[in-house]
């Protein structure tokens, strides 16, 4: 029997475990409340993958993965949120990718 998991020996967490875990549920928290808001990004018939995929990189700091991961799910879903973030930080973002021709909004993400 000493072969088996501590966790069957003893199974309550430990209270490092547990303030690990709080650690976490409060991070959590202040990031739904310091980050309001959401840039998305808007599917067309216009713009080409590769010129998404620059945007993305260039505008949002993405990488090359990141931002052939978000074209692809703006194309398949129609929209997409490729940051969150607070309304000053993302505006000169939506419009950097607007002048560029890609459709982009700011919504303001809603409480759960």
């Amino acid at each position: 029997m000493d072969s088996m998991p501590d966790l069957l020996h003893n199974p309550r967490p430990s209270a490092s475990a547990l303030e690990k875990h709080q650690e976490f549920e409060d991070t959590d928290v202040l990031t739904a409340h310091d980050n309001p808001f959401s840039l998305i990004v808007w599917n067309d018939e216009v713009n080409t993958f590769e010129w998404v995929i620059e945007t993305l990189i260039d505008v949002c700091g993405q990488s090359q993965e990141q931002a052939e991961q978000c074209a692809m799910l703006i194309h398949t879903k129609g929209k997409y949120a490729v940051k969150r973030g607070s309304y000053d930080e993302l505006k000169p973002l939506c419009d950097a990718i607007t002048d560029r021709g890609i459709g982009a909004t700011i919504e303001i993400l809603s409480e759960s």
